[in-house]
């Protein structure tokens, strides 16, 4: 007797590579079939170019242990800031037809950003919006710092599906990087390890990559908490960020790209009043662990030396500070947190409406920031303009 398999098309949705005119599809099926997009520039023939990937498989680590391939297909030699039209898939079925602009090269380049954070399938306010505007061609990159479906790995893995494919709107149209949060905790981080597709060679765990004037770094703050999944992620992440940021202070380096930007879940500073992590002076992210044998370093006095733009997201606050923290919730089931009657002195405006910030790279000296409330229907509730004429450790003195 044949046994009737049945292709079901999960979501499909495009990163940036890290590799100059390159981009990378990303989809999943629940059964094993070839990896293939096909695509072309827009206005000319449909889907004249055809490339082939692979699949990996992702078993869920829930009770019914829910297998997945997860496909993976970069598209090589894009001609810098066109427009491609796609689909992917294979000849067992096909997915919508989407469209992207790939990553325009040139370190003058001036790109235009959607932030968030805690984002998840149960009440994602901000993401009809989003959508919209991503879709207008208002961003060319979104980052996702931390927190997805609430969470993904729940129901055996349907919710990630779920919230995959909810994404795919935003995701499958312009490059969308991310960086893992506390959500993202169940089996090892293995749903956000084998889900999302992030340049380097570390699961997705930490990286950098370039674009316009800036370097830009994700890490991962939650290596100082799921300490029962390995202290050497604390200390091997740690070392790579030191060598990275040296690399990217060489004044060759530092001279084409000037801001250099991280982006990590957990904020060091905030005002709220939920006891987390950045609540506490001596914060684990910012000042390190002294109850681990070695004792882990934080990360305060190294970004201090380097980076100019902070970004990081469990807290639904906007704060700015000499250099720059900022920090939001886009959208979730747990709600709101409060704050603190008393802000903290490295806070400069706060804000519990539900929303995201845009952000673009002006030039080498200008970097512009506004906060989008979806509260007061995208009102701008606040915005900033940071220049910064001398960059590096030699602009303090």
């Amino acid at each position: 007797k044949n046994t009737l398999h049945i292709y079901i098309f999960c979501y499909c949705i495009c990163f940036s590579s890290g590799v100059k005119n390159s981009m990378l599809v990303t989809w999943s099926t629940a059964n094993k079939t070839e990896s293939v997009v096909e695509y072309g520039l827009w206005g000319g023939k449909l889907f004249s170019h055809t490339a082939e990937g692979d699949a990996s498989v992702f078993i869920d680590g829930g009770p019914e242990n829910r297998t997945m391939y997860v496909h993976r297909v970069t598209l090589t030699d894009l001609t810098p800031a066109a427009s491609y039209v796609y689909h992917c898939g294979s000849d067992a079925g096909w997915s919508d037809i989407f469209y992207f602009t790939s990553l325009n090269e040139s370190v003058s380049f001036s790109p235009r950003f959607a932030l968030f954070g805690d984002m998840g399938n149960e009440n994602p306010q901000s993401l009809s919006r989003l959508q919209k505007e991503t879709q207008m061609g208002m961003y060319d990159v979104i980052l996702h710092i931390g927190d997805f479906a609430y969470d993904m790995h729940e129901d055996n893995g349907r919710i990630g599906d779920e919230f995959m494919r909810q994404i795919q709107s935003i995701a499958a149209y312009t490059p969308y990087m991310t960086c893992p949060g506390n959500h993202e905790w169940a089996y090892n981080f293995s749903h956000y390890r084998s889900r999302f597709s992030m340049p380097g060679h570390t699961e997705n765990l930490w990286y950098s990559w370039n674009i316009g004037p800036a370097h830009i770094i994700s890490f991962s703050t939650e290596v100082y908490f799921y300490l029962e999944y390995g202290l050497d992620l604390l200390f091997r992440q740690y070392d790579w960020l030191q060598a990275d940021l040296q690399e990217a202070n060489r004044p060759e380096n530092r001279a084409q790209r000037p801001w250099i930007i991280t982006m990590g879940h957990r904020p060091m500073y905030c005002s709220n009043d939920d006891g987390d992590d950045c609540t506490h002076f001596q914060s684990y992210v910012r000042l390190g662990r002294n109850d681990t044998k070695p004792v882990a370093p934080g990360l305060e006095d190294l970004f201090y030396q380097y980076v100019h733009c902070i970004v990081g997201y469990s807290m639904p606050c906007v704060g700015i500070l000499a250099d720059v923290w900022f920090c939001l919730v886009q959208g979730c089931r747990e709600k709101h947190d409060g704050f603190i009657p008393k802000p903290r002195d490295w806070s400069a405006f706060r804000s519990t409406d539900y929303g995201y910030t845009r952000m673009r790279l002006i030039n080498g000296t200008h970097l512009y920031l506004e906060q989008v409330s979806d509260d007061q229907y995208g009102k701008v509730i606040d915005q900033m303009m940071l220049v910064k004429e001398k960059h590096g450790a030699h602009a303090w003195r």
